[in-house]
């Protein structure tokens, strides 16, 4: 009996127009050369055109909306004409926050055939797991302004930390490590300089570590963090941050991996009491819109992590592999130095989904 997966597609903003259809191309082909189940996808138009048409970026019960979905490909957002607070809180963010969708996972590999900006990197030094705080912390939404206007203005951003919500992304990435060959896991912190939300930080840490004998840690500033994926690669495997502070590093790594474009992400409520979101990291780039141009493959990988999540393993590893036999082909989009086009890439994978000549 076919299995039927309900999928919910927000294209959302720029770019995400245009890799979110190639996305579903690709999933839908390896639906089909995988069997044994089925995509059932609704889009939805949400975004800065919603936005600009009905004063909000998605209808005031669109998590309800989105609730009834197995999972949600998202695509990006950003308008370069409105406040991007405006634009993230209303839909993403929005999202994200309630479904709770604490945990945001963002694989970082070297696929063939593409150059990292570190010299003498390879695909064994470029192989890590960041795993970032996604409900709390420094993007808490928390604080004010007052006296607006005036030489007194003030304005505060408090990042709250919570037993719960630490303990929770902890034990989420202690389990992923555990899951790796290395076993090893690097908490990311700045309890030298935030004395309170981040030693709390860090004592849950080494309180959850007591769960897991196997899996070796450490305890690295982050600014200490981002010297060592630039100079010590191999030196890394699975990290856990904060909120801002993995927002910050998993951009770097997507940079030393050859690019945004390549990188994907997972907003998941591992508990599974609502669905999960998967999307590229890349933004909407309003810059190379309508041009065919943008790199599909963080799209691609994002719906590779969907399958993965939604038990379908086998479908998602043929989406992974057949990125890599793109990529060692030297079938690259401009942001990779290459000359292909949006829609070339997405026919070149799905032809090596389907073992056919790229």
């Amino acid at each position: 009996m076919t299995k039927r997966y309900s999928i919910a597609a927000i294209p959302g903003d720029g770019i995400g127009k245009e890799v979110v259809p190639a996305g579903l191309a690709v999933l839908r082909a390896a639906a089909a050369r995988a069997g044994g189940f089925a995509l059932d996808v609704t889009e939805y138009p949400w975004g800065s055109d919603f936005y600009r048409a009905t004063g909000r970026m998605m209808p005031e019960d669109g998590t309800a909306t989105l609730r009834k979905h197995d999972a949600i490909l998202f695509g990006a957002v950003g308008d370069p004409d409105l406040p991007d607070d405006l634009t993230l809180w209303g839909l993403r963010l929005a999202i994200c926050q309630g479904f709770d969708q604490y945990a945001n996972i963002r694989p970082i590999r070297l696929f063939p055939g593409i150059a990292s900006p570190l010299v003498g990197a390879d695909a064994a030094a470029l192989d890590w797991v960041i795993v970032r705080e996604n409900s709390e912390g420094e993007y808490a939404g928390h604080g004010g302004r007052a006296h607006r206007g005036l030489p007194e203005e003030v304005a505060t951003e408090t990042s709250i930390f919570t037993r719960t919500g630490v303990a929770r992304i902890m034990r989420v990435a202690f389990r992923l490590a555990e899951s790796r060959p290395r076993k090893h896991l690097i908490i990311v912190t700045k309890s030298n300089a935030q004395r309170h939300g981040m030693v709390l930080w860090d004592e849950i840490a080494a309180e959850v570590a007591k769960e897991f004998p196997a899996v070796r840690t450490e305890r690295v500033l982050v600014d200490a963090m981002a010297a060592r994926m630039v100079l010590k690669p191999r030196s890394i495997d699975t990290v856990v941050a904060t909120n801002l502070h993995a927002d910050i590093l998993s951009d770097l790594a997507g940079a030393l991996a050859g690019g945004l474009g390549l990188a994907p992400t997972a907003n998941l409520n591992p508990e599974r009491h609502a669905p999960s979101m998967f999307e590229p990291i890349h933004g909407s780039a309003f810059d190379i819109m309508g041009k065919g141009i943008a790199n599909p493959i963080g799209t691609f990988w994002s719906g590779a992590m969907m399958l993965d999540h939604l038990g379908e393993p086998a479908a998602a590893l043929m989406i992974t592999d057949a990125i890599a036999r793109v990529t060692a082909a030297g079938l690259l989009t401009a942001d990779l130095g290459g000359k292909a086009t949006t829609a070339e890439v997405t026919a070149a994978v799905i032809a090596a989904i389907e073992g056919r000549n790229l």
